[in-house]
């Protein structure tokens, strides 16, 4: 049977881990709320009414497409265009392309620095494979104007980083329903994990200072993994109403084979 992703590719370790899956959301969440096209998740209410729902969503789709057979990732995919094709019917206008590409970019720029963060190092190879998958999803898509390799994507990424992200109402109400929907003390751990994650760009757009208070904890927490107690972190900082989904990020489907070492 043929994979979207090979079962031994690293992509499958960063995207079968909770952990990493957690950076993931942080880094999203915090570019989504800058994005200049966050209109059009509010034009359908369900961002604002359910953030994190919202982005658990986006994050389940791309876990889905990576252990899926070749074939259901690419319904799982067409899926996707259809829901925004439906989207843009109803608005009356297109989503821009450079939209599309911002979200595929960040789940690239995630993915390698969650990993890096939470794991190891990721050799250039390796980041020219985390590339090539989401360069095919991008293509099945028919998103325009991808580069061929991680190497000419930097610049790009770079580029838009610049030019499609700012602070505006938009990411000032999403930042508050962040908080109405994780409380303060939740809230403030979303902060500090954004902090540890996201390009230094974007930590300058919503004003945020350099260093994390997570540092530390992330080395216990290290620690705790190892001695398989990880748990009991995750619970004090994790929404319990969540708590169920989170677990199932680490929970591989077993018709689908678990990742090898790479």
């Amino acid at each position: 049977m043929d994979y979207f992703v090979k079962q031994d590719s690293v992509v499958r370790q960063i995207w079968g881990k909770g952990d990493t899956i957690l950076f993931i959301f942080a880094g999203a969440a915090a570019e989504f709320a800058l994005n200049k096209a966050v209109d059009w998740l509010y034009f359908t209410g369900r961002l604002p009414a359910d953030p994190l729902g919202r982005l658990f969503t986006t994050v389940d789709y791309a876990r889905q497409i990576i252990f899926s057979e070749e074939q259901a990732a690419h319904r799982a995919i067409d899926q996707i265009t259809a829901i925004h094709t439906g989207v843009e019917s109803a608005r009356g206008a297109r989503i821009p392309a450079w939209a599309y590409r911002d979200v595929l970019f960040l789940l690239i720029d995630y993915s390698i620095r969650s990993f890096e963060l939470v794991e190891r190092p990721l050799t250039i190879v390796e980041k020219e494979e985390v590339y090539a998958v989401f360069y095919r999803l991008g293509r099945r898509m028919a998103i325009p104007d991808l580069t061929l390799s991680y190497t000419d994507w930097l610049p790009l990424r770079q580029a838009h980083l610049q030019q499609h992200l700012e602070f505006s109402p938009f990411s000032q109400d999403l930042y508050r329903q962040y908080r109405l929907h994780l409380g303060a003390f939740r809230y403030r751990i979303l902060l500090e994990a954004q902090r540890l994650v996201i390009p230094l760009t974007v930590g300058q757009m919503l004003g945020f200072r350099r260093r994390s208070l997570l540092g530390p904890v992330l080395l216990l927490y290290k620690g705790f993994r190892r001695l398989g107690l990880e748990w009991l972190l995750k619970g004090i900082f994790l929404p319990p109403a969540y708590r169920q989904q989170i677990r199932a990020l680490d929970q591989v489907p077993p018709d689908r084979g678990r990742p090898r070492g790479h």
